[in-house]
C-alpha cells in the first residue's frame, strides 16, 4: 500500500530548486553520502569483503581472504581501546536526547520501496551516523538509504547488501542505553589486551565470529569464522598455536557422542558408516554399528575415529594448542555457514573460512613448509603434522562493542548473554 506523499518535504525541495537549479539537492546528497564514505575506509574495506567473498570456494580458489591495509590495526590494540573510550560520550549524548526511533517491523525494506516506515528507517540512520542529514526525510527507499543500510550493516557485521530484513531490523531496535552499556563492559575487555599481545598473534571474536592474524601491529588477514552454539559456548582462550595437522582423524568427543551421535543413529543407524566413522573398544579392537545397544549409554564407552577426507568434520586442516577445553581451530567441510550472518553452529571449536591461508602465515618460517608444500599435503589426503618452529600466541576473546582507530563504531550480538546489559542482543 503507498502513504500519502509528504507535501511539505516536496514545498522544501521546490524552494531549494529556486536557489540552487534543478538537481542540485541530489548531488547535495550524493556529495554528503561521499564525504561520509570517505571518512570511514574501515566500513568500505568490511563491505568489500563481504562483496568478494565466496562463502562456497574450494581451497584452490584464488581469492581467499581480504588483505588488510598496513594502516589497520588489530581489534585488540591500545588505540582500539582510546576510540572506544572517545564513542562511549557520543552514545552517552544519544541516549540523553530520547536515543534513536525504533524502525517498526515491516516487509523487506529495500531500494524503491515507499512507505512509513522508511521515513523511520531514514531517522534511525541518521541518528547513528550512517545517513547524512542533509539526504532528508521522506518515505522513499532511494540510493542514499540504501548506502546507509549497507554502512550500518557493515557496523554490525551483517550481510552487506542494503536490504533491512529481520536480522539488520533486530539490530537497529536496540536501544541506544543498552549499546552505551555494552561499550562501557567491552572497554573494560579490550582493556585487558591492551599491554604486549607478542608481535605476531592470532585473535578469535567470538561474538564477531571473525579471526583475525597480527603482525607487528597489523590486520595481516580477517578471516570469518564458525564458534560454538549459545548452549555450547566457546571458551575464552588464552594460549599458543605448536602445530598444525594436515588430513587428520577426528576423535569424537564423548560430549558429541552423547548429545548428537547416539540420537542420530537412533534414527538412522548407518549413519556412522556413511561418514566414515569407525569404532574402537578399549582393547583397540574395531566394533560394528549393529555391536552396539544404541538405546542405551553403552555407546559412551567407546572412542569414535572419523578417517581423513572429504567427509570429515574437521576439514583438511587442524590448528592445535594446548588447551583444557579440549577444542581447537580447524577446517570444515560446511563452508557455506561462512556465508551466513548467525555463525554459531559449532560445538565449541573455531572453524576457520580460508584456513589455508592462516595456516601458510603460521608456517611462515617453518623448514619445509611453503605454501606449496602445504598444497600439495593436502592434495595427497597423506596423514603429515607440521610443528611451528616458533609458537604463536593465540587469544579467544569476548567483544561486542568496540570503536575502531578511525572512529566507527562496531556491535554485535551478545551471543552468550555475557555483556549484562538486561536486554538481550543476540537472534539465537
Amino acid at each position: 500500500m503507498t502513504d500519502r506523499p509528504d507535501f511539505s518535504h516536496r514545498w522544501n525541495r521546490r524552494s531549494l530548486l529556486r536557489h540552487l537549479g534543478r538537481g542540485a539537492l541530489g548531488a547535495g546528497a550524493a556529495l554528503a553520502a561521499s564525504r561520509a564514505q570517505a571518512q570511514d575506509q574501515m566500513l568500505q574495506l568490511l563491505m568489500e569483503q563481504t562483496r568478494r567473498s565466496d562463502f562456497g570456494q574450494t581451497y584452490d580458489s584464488g581469492i581467499r581472504s581480504v588483505k588488510m591495509p598496513k594502516s589497520s590495526l588489530p581489534t585488540l590494540s591500545p588505540q582500539t581501546v582510546q576510540t572506544t573510550e572517545a564513542a562511549i560520550p557520543r552514545y552517552e549524548q544519544l541516549a540523553a536526547q530520547g536515543g534513536w526511533q525504533t524502525v517498526p517491523a515491516n516487509e523487506r525494506m529495500r531500494l524503491g520501496n515507499r512507505s512509513k516506515a522508511v521515513i523511520a528507517l531514514r531517522q534511525r540512520l541518521i541518528a547513528g551516523g550512517d545517513l547524512a542529514t542533509s539526504a532528508g526525510v521522506s518515505d522513499v527507499f532511494d540510493s542514499y538509504v540504501e548506502a546507509g543500510v549497507k554502512r550500518f550493516q557493515a557496523r554490525h557485521g551483517l550481510t552487506v547488501d542494503g536490504i533491512v530484513r529481520e536480522a539488520t531490523l533486530a539490530a537497529m531496535n536496540v536501544p541506544v542505553t543498552v549499546r552505551v552499556a555494552q561499550l562501557k563492559t567491552n572497554l573494560v575487555r579490550l582493556k585487558s589486551f591492551s599491554g604486549n599481545l607478542g608481535p605476531k598473534f592470532v585473535m578469535c571474536n567470538i561474538p564477531a565470529a571473525q579471526i583475525e592474524a597480527i603482525e607487528n601491529g597489523v590486520a595481516v588477514t580477517r578471516h570469518s569464522a564458525v564458534v560454538g552454539k549459545p548452549d555450547r559456548a566457546s571458551p575464552d582462550i588464552n594460549s599458543r598455536i605448536v602445530e598444525v595437522n594436515f588430513n587428520p582423524f577426528w576423535t569424537v568427543p564423548v560430549s558429541i557422542v552423547r548429545r548428537d551421535l547416539i540420537p542420530k543413529m537412533q534414527e538412522e543407524p548407518d549413519y556412522l558408516t556413511k561418514q566414515r566413522i569407525r569404532i574402537i573398544d578399549q582393547r583397540g579392537n574395531e566394533l560394528q554399528p549393529t555391536q552396539v545397544n544404541w538405546n542405551t549409554e553403552e555407546a559412551v564407552n567407546y572412542k569414535y575415529k572419523q578417517d581423513p577426507g572429504d567427509l570429515n568434520s574437521l576439514g583438511a586442516i587442524r590448528i592445535n594448542f594446548p588447551s583444557a577445553h579440549g577444542v581447537y581451530m580447524h577446517d570444515t567441510p560446511s563452508r557455506n555457514l561462512f556465508g551466513e550472518d548467525f555463525r554459531f553452529h559449532s560445538s565449541g571449536c573455531v572453524r576457520v573460512q580460508n584456513v589455508r591461508e592462516l595456516v601458510t602465515w603460521l608456517l611462515a618460517g617453518t623448514p619445509n613448509w611453503s605454501r606449496q608444500q602445504i598444497d600439495d599435503v593436502i592434495r595427497s589426503g597423506d596423514r603429515k603434522d607440521a610443528r611451528l618452529k616458533t609458537a604463536v600466541p593465540l587469544y579467544w576473546v569476548y567483544v561486542t562493542g568496540w570503536a575502531t582507530p578511525d572512529g566507527v563504531v562496531q556491535f554485535r550480538d551478545d551471543i552468550y548473554g555475557r555483556d549484562g546489559t538486561g536486554s538481550a542482543t543476540s537472534r539465537g
